[in-house]
């Protein structure tokens, strides 16, 4: 925590945070222009618009900020504002261009609904690491909870891959993809962070109390409820566009048809954040969601099968490039027409001249007699003294007598 700002203002970021639900473009705008102390002011005197004072209700007459923050800094953690040295503001900054860019206001497939492209009023920080810091060479690997084998191996290689590479793998700390990315990354020794849809005091799922843990010991808990705040359904649909914003780049492991690793997919477009798949099997409902992502969005969505393929997407221009992939190369690939022809005309087991070469290959016998010792050299062909055949294998040959 920064000693350089305000307690006051810490203290009304820390109240806002309890009274008003994130995801609102109102209150955003409102505590923008206002200031923290003077819009958290307004709420509790029922002076703010009208809109705002309305996100607020019930709460604005409850005061439990300073008993939030002796409650995060008993669990090790603290509340990072803007106003602090370790706010991520470059990435975040997507968040507030989308706000006013008037991406963040109206969904246009389901109008009675907002958006959640707005950024945080604060950020709930759980953990030693610094979250600027973390989050700058950062991937979103997101997926399904009940995810596959396959999902869960492919997302762990590539947390594993991007952690190998100084790279941060973010999360939602969720069963399924989520968690074999952080085990992942946390495998290769690398740091790792879970945004969550509640305090970052609570465990959610239950069953992840180890994992977090570990988490922990090399990365961070996020949220933007304080302390104590329970994981309500939407709260997930809000967390997801947080999840986009912190990364450079969102790769969606596995996703059913209907699926919040497709709508963090969706917002991390909308910022302008690099948006990859991985194929699955066609005959997986688990990853219906990637290939729809890939069939749809085309050449906005990239696909990608390895932690190389991912950072050249969100890597450094020109430096951070996957490697080409390896052919297996056989001697015959660089042979000629002719050549090709002449060996495809050898048989297997018994030797024949070269006139019953050029017959079978129809070509010359001068062409039989100018590329057979470039396919003896290449053990392609041999001699069997009376003809020529295809060389066999080593195991196949004849032992000698």
């Amino acid at each position: 925590m920064s000693e350089g700002v305000d307690p006051e203002v810490r203290r009304a970021r820390a109240w806002l945070s309890r009274a008003l639900e994130p995801g609102s473009v109102a209150v955003w705008r409102f505590v923008e222009g206002a200031g923290p102390v003077a819009a958290a002011a307004a709420l509790r005197a029922g002076t703010a618009p009208a809109e705002v004072q309305a996100v607020a209700g019930a709460r604005a007459g409850e005061d439990a900020g300073v008993e939030d923050l002796r409650r995060v800094e008993r669990c090790g953690g603290r509340l990072v504002t803007p106003e602090d040295p370790e706010w991520p503001a470059l990435p975040l900054h997507s968040l507030a261009l989308a706000t006013e860019d008037g991406r963040g206001a109206v969904d246009g497939r389901r109008p009675d609904r907002t958006l959640t492209l707005v950024p945080p009023l604060a950020l709930w920080v759980r953990g030693a690491a610094s979250l600027t810091g973390l989050v700058d060479r950062s991937v979103a690997l997101v997926g399904s909870r009940a995810s596959t084998a396959y999902g869960e191996h492919v997302a762990g290689e590539l947390a594993h891959g991007l952690g190998e590479r100084g790279w941060t793998t973010v999360s939602g700390g969720a069963f399924g993809i989520d968690a074999a990315a952080h085990r992942g990354a946390l495998t290769a020794g690398a740091p790792t962070v879970a945004v969550l849809a509640c305090g970052v005091d609570r465990v959610y799922p239950g069953a992840h109390s180890a994992l977090f843990a570990r988490v922990l010991d090399e990365g961070l808990l996020v949220s933007e409820w304080p302390p104590g705040c329970a994981p309500l359904r939407h709260r997930f649909l809000v967390r997801n566009r947080l999840i986009a914003a912190l990364t450079r780049g969102t790769v969606v492991v596995e996703a059913a048809a209907r699926s919040g690793a497709q709508a963090t997919a969706n917002r991390a477009r909308e910022l302008g954040k690099a948006v990859m798949a991985v194929p699955g099997p066609v005959t997986s409902a688990m990853s219906v969601g990637c290939h729809q992502l890939l069939r749809d969005q085309g050449h906005a969505v990239g696909l990608v099968t390895s932690a190389a393929e991912v950072l050249e997407a969100v890597g450094r221009l020109g430096e951070d490039l996957a490697p080409p992939v390896e052919r297996v190369t056989v001697p015959g690939d660089s042979l000629s027409d002719v050549a090709r022809r002449v060996l495809d005309a050898c048989p297997v087991r018994i030797g024949v001249p070269p006139e019953r070469l050029a017959a079978v290959a129809g070509c010359s016998v001068v062409d039989v007699l100018r590329v057979l010792p470039a396919l003896e050299l290449a053990d392609l062909v041999e001699w069997t003294g009376t003809g020529w055949r295809v060389r066999r294998p080593p195991r196949e040959r004849e032992p000698a007598r």
